[in-house]
This record gives C-alpha cells, structure tokens and sequence, in this order.
C-alpha cells in the first residue's frame, strides 16, 4: 500500500506531476496544501478523476508559525506521508538588487521556509520510521550565476541543507530525495526563453518517481546536467561571472 501523497504548494505543476504518478503507482489519498485552499477545484478533480480521494489544506509557505500545526494535523490524520515540498519562487533579480526586501522574499520562501518545513516533516515522520519527501533544488545551486544570484544562493542554501538532512535521516525509515532540476518550462518561467537542456514538469517527475522507485537519493533532470555541473564548478571565475541565466 502506498502512503498517501502531501503536496506542499498545492497548486505547483511539478507537484501535481508528481501525485498524479503516485496516484497511478497506486497512492489512495492526496493532500493538496496551498493558500487559498477552496479554489483547489480544478487541481483535486484530476487527481479524482484518477481514483484518488483529495484532501485540500490551507498552507501558507511564508507563515512559518503556521506550519508545525498544519502539518502535525496532516500526520495525526493520515500516519506517514509522501511528502512533495513543491513551493517557491523565482522572484526578479534585477529588482531583487535594489529592493532588499524582494531579495529577503525571495529567499525566505526559497530557502527559510523550506528549512521550517523540511524539519517539522522529519521530526514528525522520525517516530513512525516511514515516509518520503522529495526537496526540489536546482541546478542555479550548483553554483551561482551573477544573473540570478538570489535564487541561486537560496537553492545552493537549500541543496546544502537537504543533503545534510537526508545524511541526518540514514536509517531512520524516512527516506530524502533531493531532484536538481535544470530550466523547467512551465508556468514559472513563462516569457523566459528555454535554456539549454530544458525539461517539462512531466519530464521531471516521470525522473522524481523513477527515482523515488528505485530508492535513490539525489536526481538530476535531465540526467546530463550531472557532467555540466562538475564542469561548471571548475569553471574560472573571470568566465563564469559573464555565464547567462
């Protein structure tokens, strides 16, 4: 039997890609949590007309005093989850450099709050030594490009701190997979042109539960971005302060 499915960022493309596979890997319940909650309708009636039963959820990613009640609730009603924390932001990073407070959302969201999430989940999944969850970093965390800096910082934050925390979850029951996908065309990035090696939210979660199958605890998507980031980490600097989105 499958645990049932929490997305975290209810409404995000990657995160319904995701529950839709584990709902047809045989996953009964979806819990879809997001901010305004009631306008969920379109997002449970797929996963419904699928076969699964959908619970949605009020989820404020920003609202960290929140979070530890929302999802102790979600684990008190539905025991060990698979847990998809799918929110974030790409914020501007022209504006981010001179706004200080976009820069400070940017990386709350991005980077703080998925901390907050990241640790009540693994305090609450610890005990019942079950559960998975799947952290979204990126390649722009491989190593941080001049052109989108604050993103970047927050997703190198955020791979740093997963890793870490899977090492922490070794032989717990609750199992980390850490995805580093590149450029993803999708509502996010829409009126960006593609950058190399682009992929499609169904690409990167036919490659999340592959790896989530298989037991894996890192995946790149598409897998090449692997190579192109041990060549980006040696990369002068002189060169790779010029490099593009």
């Amino acid at each position: 039997m499958m645990n049932p499915v929490l997305v975290l960022g209810g409404r995000s493309e990657i995160g319904l890609e995701v529950a839709e596979r584990l709902v047809r890997a045989g996953a009964r319940t979806v819990v879809l949590a997001a901010r305004r909650s009631a306008e969920l309708t379109a997002e449970s009636a797929r996963l419904t007309a699928l076969g699964a039963t959908v619970e949605t959820v009020e989820f404020d990613a920003d609202d960290l005093a929140a979070h530890e009640a929302v999802l102790s609730a979600v684990v008190a009603r539905h025991g060990a989850l698979d847990a998809v924390v799918a929110f974030g932001v790409l914020g501007d990073q022209t504006r981010a450099e001179r706004d200080v407070a976009h820069a400070l959302a940017v990386v709350h969201t991005d980077y703080v709050a998925q901390v907050s999430v990241l640790s009540h989940l693994a305090n609450l999944l610890r005990p019942l030594r079950s559960g998975r969850i799947v952290v979204f970093s990126s390649i722009a965390g491989a190593r941080v490009r001049r052109a989108n800096y604050v993103y970047g910082s927050a997703k190198a934050g955020l791979d740093g701190f997963a890793s870490g925390l899977a090492d922490a979850l070794h032989g717990s029951g609750v199992h980390l997979l850490l995805a580093r996908p590149g450029f993803v065309v999708g509502r996010m990035t829409t009126g960006m042109s593609p950058a190399p090696l682009a992929s499609t939210p169904a690409q990167v979660a036919d490659a999340v539960v592959a790896a989530l199958t298989a037991g894996r605890g890192t995946v790149w998507v598409p897998g090449t971005l692997r190579a192109l980031a041990a060549a980006m980490a040696v990369t002068p600097r002189a060169v790779w302060r010029r490099a593009p989105r």
